[in-house]
């Protein structure tokens, strides 16, 4: 048995899966700059995690969780945006906020789900709570 490394598996689904998932996250960013907003940073990682896309929205900040499904085999890729997972993204927006010169008037979380087949499909919410 090999000792594992702490790095990301690379097996052919893993591959797949971040194929996927990169994908994914470039569909996002052209449908939100189609609604309007600015994209400001991609893939913002710290130790503590990722955020996989920063927007402007009008004077808002946005830090949008992407989530990229094949079908709908497993069911909406909302579901997998969970209280923990917010509570993380508010955790991590708060650090890439900390490290920000410019002032934001509101900030806000977004959900971005996407089905890929037959087309691509997106389930966008807006400003998702983190239950306590």
């Amino acid at each position: 048995m090999r000792p594992t490394t702490g790095k990301r598996s690379t097996s052919t689904s893993g591959l797949r899966q971040r194929a996927l998932g990169r994908a994914g996250e470039d569909l996002a960013a052209e449908f939100l700059q189609r609604q309007g907003m600015v994209i400001v940073e991609r893939n913002f990682t710290c130790p503590r995690g990722e955020i996989d896309i920063i927007a402007r929205d009008g004077d808002a900040i946005v830090f949008v969780e992407v989530k990229t499904r094949r079908n709908l085999a497993l069911g909406s890729p909302l579901e997998a945006v969970t209280g923990a997972k917010l509570r993380r993204l508010r955790m991590l927006s708060g650090i890439w906020l900390r490290a920000q010169t410019e002032y934001y008037a509101s900030i806000r979380i977004d959900a971005l789900g996407i089905v890929m087949e037959p087309v691509p499909g997106f389930a966008h919410r807006r400003n998702v709570q983190v239950d306590s």
